[in-house]
């Protein structure tokens, strides 16, 4: 009997045949034929954010990626593969719809004709006049009142803004910087009122004065006062409103202002610091506050490129909370975060194209591990959306948890080559703005410095003047062109709104004990001359039943304005 004769299996992957240059078999074949080839229109060798793109990459990207030290596995040190070991396996992300306008009994028919189509937590737009300070019938606010979001001036709107929505079992995420908190102090007064204590209530208040300064452009003191407001708040919050994220640190903003994947990555992630390093100097624990930090990202159009840059944030936050702020509570290491489909991506030019967009920007943020998401409406880029349009944007959340199967498995482009390469590529850049932040001495030099108002500014006009060349094509704006405009049913804010809210603050006003409130705001004023927490005081403000405006202003004597010096 003859002996069987075997073929030994070739090794695939990492094990693939070397030849004595180091070279994998095939890869000078296939070198040969793709420098043959012709490159298509449209195709680009870099990032939206400028990154070099190799065309193909491989095992030799990875060459200094360890498992354990830089992937792990979820829930588990550096958290590059997710936060929680189950990560949608157990519970999908929290579909969190952006949404206010006209007055507060209007934004809480749109909460509660969200929530009934299955929103599982509430997110608060509010307007111009609340964002900057001034109450409705400031005249600063004049023609501004609901148009971007809620007008909210007194106490009684908070309350009807949620009026039979129960605050101790709903999440609330409260866009709202200068102000906020007076926002927070209302809705605390608002859940005391529901008879729901503050240690129930959950949520989170963006409150990131510092990308205000370096973006959004929205604030009324310097950095200085701003910041010890904001440590006023974690440390109160820290004891009486314990599953309250205090800060929402926003890269969402900085991306919008123009800047690249790295720049918010790494912008963002330096003010995280700077807030951590200022919890610390007010003698808080940093694993009293650290753990109720949480993070807001932009999700733009370069699809791997957002994922990468979800994936490099949690890695650096988790080393730098522990190696370089000595955090013991791996909760403090845990870089948890919401997202945002790109509003600057969208197009008044063929807008319905805006959905797609808005599907494949969400999918980058699942697929990046993100804890909440908010998808765009198709007709944001040119008013406040309709509720159908509404609808829809939460529709395509829902499609992508319930249909598409990308959450039965845990960080699916783990250990893909262009992904683990773009991670650590944009940790290094990250790493770089770090240093350079530093030299300018922290991120407060560096914002009355401009730095990152110049950085951004550089990177938005490289890429529009990619746009303009056709170098970079945007369907529909530069290719794909169509004449005639298309018609798309707008919500408008009627100018009757405006007028119904101003005669509801001035009623409110005329209801109360003036000297009840004007006692209130010189004891918040004569608090902000010492170093006590002002939160215990904008409480007694709220329930007093001073304004937003009022209170803002209180301040104002002691703190001064801001104005921004111009950089050239």
């Amino acid at each position: 009997m003859s002996e069987k004769k075997t073929t030994k299996r070739q090794p695939h992957g990492n094990g693939a045949a070397h030849g004595t240059d180091g070279k994998i078999a095939g890869q000078e074949l296939w070198q040969a034929q793709f420098e043959a080839a012709p490159k298509r229109p449209g195709a680009v060798d870099r990032t939206i954010s400028d990154h070099p793109l190799k065309p193909l990459y491989g095992p030799e990207d990875l060459a200094g990626v360890d498992y354990g030290r830089d992937l792990s596995f979820p829930g588990q040190y550096p958290y590059t593969r997710g936060i929680h070991a189950t990560m949608y396996r157990s519970r999908l992300w929290t579909m969190r719809q952006f949404a206010g306008f006209g007055t507060a009994k209007q934004t809480n028919e749109r909460f509660h004709f969200l929530l009934s189509q299955g929103q599982t937590g509430l997110s608060v737009a509010f307007d111009m006049p609340a964002l900057m300070g001034y109450d409705s019938d400031h005249p600063r606010a004049l023609g501004e009142v609901g148009k971007c979001g809620v007008a909210i001036s007194t106490l009684q709107d908070m309350q009807d803004l949620f009026a039979g929505i129960d605050l101790g079992r709903i999440s609330t995420s409260m866009t709202i910087n200068c102000t906020a908190p007076i926002a927070l102090a209302m809705y605390i007064a608002t859940a005391e009122a529901q008879g729901v204590p503050a240690e129930r209530l959950s949520g989170t208040l963006q409150a990131d004065m510092l990308k205000e300064y370096i973006a959004q452009k929205e604030w009324i003191y310097p950095p200085e006062p701003s910041m010890r407001i904001i440590t006023d708040m974690m440390a109160y919050c820290s004891k009486h409103v314990p599953k309250w994220n205090t800060i929402s640190i926003s890269g969402y903003h900085i991306r919008e202002a123009g800047s690249t994947a790295v720049q918010e990555l790494a912008f963002t992630l330096a003010d995280g610091f700077a807030y951590v390093e200022a919890g610390i100097a007010a003698g808080l624990d940093v694993d009293d506050f650290a753990p109720r930090l949480s993070f807001f990202f932009n999700a733009h159009s370069d699809f791997f490129e957002e994922i990468a840059k979800y994936r490099a944030a949690r890695r650096i936050w988790a080393r730098h909370m522990r190696d370089r702020f000595k955090a013991r509570n791996p909760r403090s290491w845990t870089l948890r975060f919401h997202t945002q489909t790109a509003g600057c991506s969208a197009t008044a030019q063929q807008a319905e194209n805006n959905i797609m967009r808005v599907a494949f920007q969400a999918l980058s943020a699942v697929l990046g591990g993100t804890q909440s998401l908010h998808t765009n409406s198709l007709d944001e880029v040119l008013a406040l959306p309709t509720e159908e349009n509404a609808q829809l944007a939460l529709r395509t959340q829902q499609i992508i948890a319930y249909e598409t199967g990308v959450g039965n498995v845990i960080d699916p482009l783990g250990g893909s080559y262009y992904v683990e390469k773009l991670t650590s590529d944009m940790e290094a850049g990250a790493e770089d703005y770090f240093e350079r932040i530093a030299e300018l001495g922290g991120v407060v030099p560096a914002i009355h410095a401009g730095f990152f108002q110049k950085e951004i500014a550089d990177a938005s006009y490289r890429y529009q003047r990619e746009i303009e060349s056709g170098e970079r094509i945007i369907v529909g704006v530069n290719d794909f062109v169509q004449e005639e405009a298309e018609q798309i049913a707008l919500l408008k804010i009627d100018r009757a709104v405006e007028l119904e809210q101003c005669a509801r603050v001035k009623a409110f006003r005329e209801t109360r004990d003036g000297d009840l409130t004007k006692a209130a705001l010189a004891r918040l004023a004569a608090a902000a001359e010492t170093d006590e927490n002002l939160m215990p005081h904008y409480l007694d403000c709220v329930k007093s039943k001073a304004t937003l405006g009022e209170i803002s202003e209180a301040l104002v004597p002691v703190f001064g304005r801001y104005r921004e010096a111009a950089v050239i």
